[in-house]
């Protein structure tokens, strides 16, 4: 057994490429359209990942954007995706500069928190032992849930 991938709804299919891909970092690998079904699949993995999707299917995220769906309430029986990051400020602030609030800050220097368009969280974990704590992520306060 092997883990292929975890399918998220979204109803704003351009918003969630925009964060998922030009905000967070990760990479479209394969678009499944069928108009005649009215949805369409689009399947996101790590830049590190690309070649082994594409030879032997690497973890990914699967977009189902299912045509006219105007929104998805939040679901209790997902709790988040996670993604290990080089370097948890950057990356952070690279989302706050794109407008993406960050729910739960990198206070300890290991992990955070943001959501997508959709309001799915999204953990991000800092690679290897956690970086130093500093500013102004350790003074930061929480913002809503994740």
């Amino acid at each position: 057994m092997k883990y292929l991938h975890t399918m998220i709804r979204v109803s704003d299919l351009d918003a969630t490429l925009d964060f998922f891909c030009n905000k967070l970092g990760l990479v479209e690998v394969e678009r499944k359209d069928f108009p005649d079904a009215k949805f369409t699949l689009v399947f996101l993995t790590a830049p590190e990942d690309v070649e082994r999707f594409k030879n032997d299917w690497a973890p990914a995220i699967e977009l189902t954007y299912n045509y006219g769906e105007s929104g998805y309430d939040e679901g209790r029986n997902f709790g988040h995706l996670a993604f290990e990051v080089d370097d948890i400020y950057a990356a952070c602030e690279k989302l706050a500069d794109g407008g993406v609030t960050i729910n739960r800050p990198p206070h300890d220097g290991r992990m955070a928190f943001v959501r997508s368009p959709d309001n799915i969280s999204v953990e991000l974990l800092q690679k290897g032992d956690p970086l130093e704590p500093r500013e102004p992520w350790t003074s930061m306060g929480n913002t809503g849930t994740w």
